[in-house]
């Protein structure tokens, strides 16, 4: 079992009053994790450790914190071991699951430290004679990130990474799900040398959510917030933070397709599929729930793909796919597929539910009256729909509150991208899996998917303020 704690100021404390909440293993049930359920003392604690820390950290020269970014990769690395041990335990997922959230988390952290110096502005043209008027980028204060379960390591590390390159302190609210190892992402930041207050942890209790997250919206010396998670409580997010205008950047939920015109690879479009639609269960914001073919190669590619997750097991342990985050989940898609069962759909699935694992399962002749048309699954099923032409094509894979990811697969590139940009969607992928992420690409959605971008430059206008200054070099005439 771990014991962790909050991280508040650089130092390791417990909650106020010393109220702690546990996480229980999703595959066993028994006690994962014992962690701090922070009070509305400790977060006003830890806003203010990170609104002491911002002076000298936004003036720390660009190489500097470059430097501790670099050191928080590769202390990061140094963690791997307990990373893994920890996400397992928590989140129930396959040890090569987690590997990767290690590896992207420290490449994430090298990107946003090479990001230090390319915070830069413009010297725009004025009509005032002598003088010199810029747009300059400035860091823009405290961050609170709000990071999810699915993808735990990676996406908590990105909720902080850009922010602090950008020369803002932070806060990184873990989830319920996972406190230790949230813990362990501001554990390399400490162990990494950061000046204390610069990077702040607070854990709590899943009932108590709804007010930690509104007080640290509604803090005043907060400035910005990001979450990633489902578009139910991005709404809640957004709304507060719009009561108390402040920006927040949301990557929210996702339906994403997977479109194989009739000329597409099907062997390439069957391996990109199942991977896109059964990794990680399904729990990936990228996941493809959908998969529109043409109906020329429809049943060729059926029974490509059935073939294929006929090969694929679930069980709690280091098989293929591993287990959901917990039963309940699991419950919940599973009840998904009976009410596509009860409205005439196929289902192909090699096993059931037991406990927290699903076997993944693929769901033929969907209509829109089944849950599976427009509910986000986040779990190990896929709907097939099935198109005549490009634009039918275009038009299911559009017929969706979400747009985040997804993807075209066509043996004519200019076919395929004819489609693609016409697809509504933060990310599309010609001829690969619509889960695919990289430190240096702008990630993000449109429509219920959220809206503003992760990674690389486009997050620098995300986490920083943009200012009008001008030089006077010559005499300025007045009219009084």
């Amino acid at each position: 079992m771990f014991n962790t704690d909050l991280l508040i100021g650089g130092h390791a404390r417990a909650a106020s009053n010393g109220a702690t909440f546990a996480r229980h293993d999703p595959s066993t049930g028994a006690v994962a994790t014992r962690a701090p359920a922070a009070t509305l003392e400790d977060v006003d604690a830890a806003v203010a450790a990170a609104r002491d820390a911002f002076p000298a950290w936004s003036a720390m020269l660009p190489g500097a914190r470059r430097a501790l970014l670099l050191a928080a990769a590769d202390k990061m690395e140094a963690l791997r071991g307990r990373f893994v041990e920890a996400a397992v335990a928590e989140c129930g997922g396959a040890p090569v699951w987690y590997q990767f959230n290690v590896t992207l988390a420290a490449n994430m952290l090298r990107e946003a430290a090479s990001m230090t110096t390319q915070i830069s502005g413009e010297v725009i043209p004025s009509d005032v004679p002598g003088s010199l008027a810029m747009g300059v980028r400035q860091p823009c204060g405290v961050v609170v990130g709000i990071a999810p379960w699915n993808a735990p390591i990676i996406l908590g590390t990105r909720a902080v990474a850009m922010p602090l390159a950008c020369g803002n302190t932070v806060i990184l609210k873990a989830s319920e799900l996972c406190p230790a190892l949230h813990r362990l992402i501001a554990q390399a930041f400490v162990d990494a040398g950061f000046p204390p207050g610069v990077v702040n942890l607070i854990s709590n209790a899943p009932d108590d959510a709804p007010q930690v997250v509104e007080r640290l919206i509604a803090h005043p010396a907060v400035r910005r917030i990001n979450f990633t998670g489902s578009t139910k409580v991005g709404r809640i997010i957004a709304e507060h933070a719009a009561r108390h205008l402040k920006p927040v950047l949301l990557e929210l939920g996702g339906k994403n397709p997977i479109v194989v015109l009739d000329d597409a690879d099907l062997d390439a479009a069957v391996e990109a599929a199942a991977f896109s639609a059964f990794f990680n269960q399904g729990q990936i914001c990228m996941s493809a729930d959908r998969i529109l073919v043409d109906r020329k190669v429809a049943p060729a590619f059926v029974e490509k793909l059935a073939a294929k997750t006929a090969t694929l097991k679930a069980a709690p342990s280091d098989a293929p796919l591993a287990g959901m985050i917990d039963p309940a989940a699991a419950a919940r898609v599973d009840a998904m597929l009976q009410d596509a069962r009860e409205r005439g759909a196929t289902v192909t699935q090699t096993g059931g539910l037991a406990g927290n694992v699903l076997q993944p399962a693929i769901v033929d002749d969907v209509t829109p009256a089944m849950r599976v048309y427009q509910e986000e699954s986040f779990g190990p099923i896929v709907s097939v729909l099935r198109f005549d032409t490009d634009e039918e094509a275009i038009r299911l894979a559009n017929d969706s509150e979400y747009g985040l990811s997804s993807a075209v697969f066509s043996r004519d590139i200019g076919r395929a991208m004819a489609v693609a940009q016409r697809i509504e969607s933060g990310i599309c992928h010609i001829n690969g899996p619509t889960v695919h992420d990289e430190a240096q690409m702008p990630f993000g959605g449109v429509k219920g998917s959220g809206y503003g971008r992760f990674g690389g430059k486009a997050a620098i206008a995300e986490f920083t303020d943009l200012r009008w200054i001008t030089v006077q070099t010559a005499p300025r005439h007045y009219p009084i």
